[in-house]
């Protein structure tokens, strides 16, 4: 007789930092199970999963566990709902053994639904600070699993618990693999220049984006900078600015609204090029980062828990902090905190070696084949 196939849930919404490491865990089960992704109704990582995989998609109505007054609280209450009834049905249909949930408001009403229907789960946190989603599903996740152990206690729990885990933040296999000199040539930089690389996510980081604006004149002769801005119209004033410049300065700038997985000149591609970044410090960061030793200026997300995030890899000499408010500084941008930490780092080659060294020591390149792993444990026991 034939076996019986495994039939998993991997499911996260809201950003990207919350869907990219379920569709790398769904990599690494690629040839033990069924896998389907679940997201939120118009949300955006049905787009994130399409393009980067094939996983069958399913969507649930979901919305913020909390509103901000009485009507929103009971719209959100109502969409709860909706969705624990709709995530039931799809439960009934796809008969999953075990649901590993990244975070994001999605998770609630699938983990509700599962609870219910004794669905082993798993609650994965990207981030050091939990959401207030992850917070409420770990007290009722089979087990949780968290990206650096400094979240536990945030959490109510510690290491050596049995319903905790550790894994580190699965990232793409290849930024562990792809050779510097292929990356470099991708973009056309000779292998003698210092690169920068400036990025804020796919939608891009304004204030990073008009402070690198502002500093332009200031880094290009000491740098080529790749600078990936977002896709939210930035480019247009972006390459007006680089106009201006001599076109000596103006040759080392290289613009991207957005680079696509799967090309030559790729994400991947520019994190492995890059001897400096400048960067927001989402969940990612704390993975991408180490997994190619690359020295950061962090620069967080003022209304997010990104700061505890950045003061992971500060704390540990992997990266310097500049907040966002304070980048140009009250004086000469090129005197202000932005342009002067990023000389530091592209000037002093010694100290730029030693935290790619320290945020290499950082890396855990087995992440997600220890959250595949954990999955298949508890789908193991649920079929026990």
């Amino acid at each position: 007789m034939p076996t019986k196939t495994l039939r998993l849930i991997l499911s996260g919404g809201g950003t990207g930092g919350h869907v990219y490491p379920a569709l790398a865990v769904a990599h690494a089960l690629a040839d033990q199970a069924h896998v389907v992704y679940v997201g939120s109704v118009g949300g955006m990582e049905e787009r994130i999963v399409a393009r980067e995989s094939r996983l069958p998609f399913r969507a649930l109505p979901a919305a913020a566990v909390r509103g901000r007054g009485p009507v929103q609280a009971t719209r959100a209450l109502i969409t709860l709902l909706r969705g624990v009834i709709a995530a039931g049905h799809l439960l009934a249909r796809e008969q999953p053994a075990a649901i590993l949930g990244t975070g994001g408001y999605v998770c609630v009403p699938l983990f509700v639904a599962a609870k219910l229907r004794r669905v082993p789960t798993m609650i994965y946190l990207p981030d050091v600070v939990p959401g207030l989603a992850v917070r409420m599903l770990s007290r009722i996740a089979d087990l949780t699993a968290v990206n650096v152990s400094d979240s536990l206690p945030r959490l109510g729990l510690r290491e050596g618990d049995r319903r905790a885990l550790v894994t580190g933040y699965p990232v793409r296999d290849e930024l562990f693999t792809t050779d510097r000199a292929t990356a470099r040539a991708a973009f056309g930089i000779p292998p003698d220049q210092t690169v920068l690389l400036v990025y804020g996510g796919s939608r891009g980081a304004r204030s990073i984006n008009r402070a690198i604006a502002a500093l332009l004149p200031t880094l290009l002769p000491l740098c080529t900078i790749i600078h990936v801005c977002g896709r939210e119209g930035d480019q247009v004033w972006l390459e007006e600015a680089a106009a201006r410049l001599e076109p000596a300065l103006r040759a080392r700038y290289l613009l991207f609204p957005y680079l696509e997985s799967g090309h030559a000149q790729s994400m991947t591609a520019a994190l492995v090029a890059a001897d400096v970044t400048v960067c927001r410090s989402g969940a990612s960061t704390l993975a991408e980062l180490p997994a190619v030793g690359l020295p950061a200026v962090l620069v967080p997300y003022p209304y997010v828990h990104q700061d505890e995030n950045a003061d992971y890899l500060v704390q540990r000499g992997a990266a310097l902090k500049v907040a966002d408010h304070a980048m140009l500084g009250d004086g000469a941008p090129e005197e202000g905190p932005l342009a002067s930490a990023i000389r530091q780092l592209v000037i002093d080659q010694k100290q730029r070696k030693q935290m790619a060294t320290r945020s290499r020591d950082l890396a855990r390149p087995d992440a997600a084949q220890r959250l595949a792993l954990a999955l298949l444990d508890l789908a193991s026991r649920s079929s026990a």
